[in-house]
């Protein structure tokens, strides 16, 4: 062994020793003082054991009564305590076949389309070459015309088809019955018609005339985690209650067909998808059956800074053209929203290992005015697994790099972006639903869902596992998990 791999290894142990020692503080504090007091009492003498006995005068009125109100603060703790969030079950949209886009035929398409641009289509080539997607991501009916033929009615058709399906699937895997239903929350970003999204699925499944729907519309891919903090708020203040939340996005009314290249970005990037989410408070029922169990939401908006608020804006081409203007400060506005999420979630999650550690860094910094690069916490300490929104190969990219993840702990959002490519707010549970379709989710693990959306936002949902999750024989990965992961060059040559 080389002497650089001997203090490698030597930088491992001791940082290993200090995680132990700092994160079991108060063990090897009271281990020594209890060993101490267990020597001290063996040594004493019967009649010294008796002595201590009788030394100590019990009063019986005192005794219950100070039972009393220790029973009575614990009451009071219990109640006060915010009800419990249990995840279920879920369920994720899996198109057909007859919908595949392979590259050809999305190359065939915008070669047809774009015949008087030709940089427009060499662009779309040059995006799609780079960007992980797979050759069996999907695109709705509508899409696939030439021209596309996009219409209110055959929008309503593709979100009929997603929602329908999820929320069957739901259904049928929670036998729980639409009437059940307490609270409902629908969220797409860019199709919001009315009657609105929620209202159709009211409609369709019958639900009760008392149920509590919400329809979030706008509000970019990180929707569907801001669904589920607004529906975890709902559970706290509604007692037994059961929620279903579905995440989607129609692509149909939103299928570019300019030639501006900002906007041509999405085409290339978006796919078919959906999830509907059953979540519960009623503990005990569903505690044991159960999947996971939310531990902390937390969301960051960083709308009130210009360049934010535009960088993912819907807009009009000098054609009048209507599509979705990316910009090119995506990656770094991304970046700081993302800085000031995990500044708030780290104090919920880290240990406290790594929580001295960014203080100390901290304080370097801002009180000493030391030139000390900012620490950047392990959050692989806090975490088994990591769902990053699959956005794109750059956002799980920049996310893997500033995080210091490995390969496999972005396994599921590479493997999601080839696979069924960016559907949004509900990619986070298509990932989720890799993990467990590879057999990894054991009980107890903990689970990070970061996920970023246009205003411009970063939101984060922290999950543990109830229950070691057994391989499911259906779900969207069924009859190709066996496949991945897949190795996805840099360049694909088409």
């Amino acid at each position: 062994m080389s002497q650089a791999q001997r203090s490698v290894s030597t930088l491992k142990c001791a940082k290993l020793g200090y995680q132990y020692v700092v994160n079991h503080f108060l063990t090897c504090l009271l281990l020594p003082i209890m060993a101490m007091v267990f020597v001290q009492a063996i040594q004493l003498s019967p009649e010294e054991i008796s002595n201590l006995w009788n030394s100590i005068q019990f009063d019986f009125t005192k005794t219950v009564c100070s039972s009393l109100v220790v029973i009575l603060v614990s009451i009071l703790y219990f109640m006060s305590r915010p009800r419990g969030v249990y995840l279920v079950d879920y369920a994720c949209y899996k198109p057909p076949l007859s919908l595949r886009v392979s590259f050809s035929i999305f190359m065939e398409h915008s070669r047809i389309i774009l015949g008087s641009e030709p940089k427009s289509v060499e662009f779309q080539l040059k995006i799609l070459e780079r960007s992980g997607l797979g050759e069996d991501t999907c695109l709705p009916p509508a899409i696939h015309y030439i021209p596309p033929a996009p219409s209110l009615d055959t929008a309503r058709e593709e979100a009929q088809m997603v929602i329908f399906s999820v929320m069957d699937s739901l259904f049928k895997k929670t036998e729980v019955k639409p009437k059940d239903i307490d609270i409902l929350i629908v969220n797409c970003s860019l199709f919001s018609p009315t009657p609105s999204l929620s209202a159709m699925v009211v409609n369709k499944y019958k639900m009760r005339d008392n149920v509590k729907s919400y329809n979030l519309s706008g509000m970019g891919c990180s929707a569907g985690l801001i669904s589920i903090d607004l529906a975890r708020d709902l559970l706290r203040v509604h007692p037994k209650s059961i929620a279903v939340v579905v995440s989607t996005e129609i692509i149909t009314p939103n299928y570019y067909r300019g030639k501006d290249r900002s906007m041509l970005l999405p085409n290339c990037l978006f796919r078919m998808g959906g999830a509907a989410i059953l979540l519960s408070n009623k503990w005990w029922i569903d505690q044991r059956r159960a999947k996971y169990k939310l531990l902390h939401t937390v969301r960051t908006h960083k709308g009130s800074n210009d360049k934010s608020y535009n960088c993912v804006y819907e807009t009009e081409d000098s054609e009048g053209k209507t599509g979705i203007s990316l910009s090119k400060d995506l990656m770094a506005i991304a970046g700081e929203a993302l800085k000031s999420n995990i500044t708030s979630l780290g104090p919920l999650v880290l240990p406290p290992s790594e929580q001295l550690l960014f203080l100390l860094s901290l304080i370097g910094r801002k009180v000493f005015h030391t030139k000390l690069k900012p620490y950047i916490p392990d959050f692989k300490q806090a975490f088994e697994h990591f769902c990053i929104h699959a956005g794109g190969r750059a956002v799980i990219d920049e996310l893997q790099k500033n995080l210091q993840l490995s390969a496999e702990h972005v396994e599921a959002s590479r493997m999601t972006l080839h696979r069924f490519g960016n559907t949004s707010s509900s990619t986070l549970w298509y990932e989720l639903s890799y993990i467990e379709a590879k057999g990894r989710m054991k009980k107890g693990d903990r689970i990070w869902q970061i996920a970023f959306g246009s205003g411009f936002k970063c939101n984060s949902a922290v999950w543990k596992c109830n229950k070691t999750i057994e391989t499911p024989t259906d779900g969207p990965w069924s009859d190709c998990i066996h496949k991945y992961p897949v190795y996805i060059p840099e360049t694909v040559k088409l």
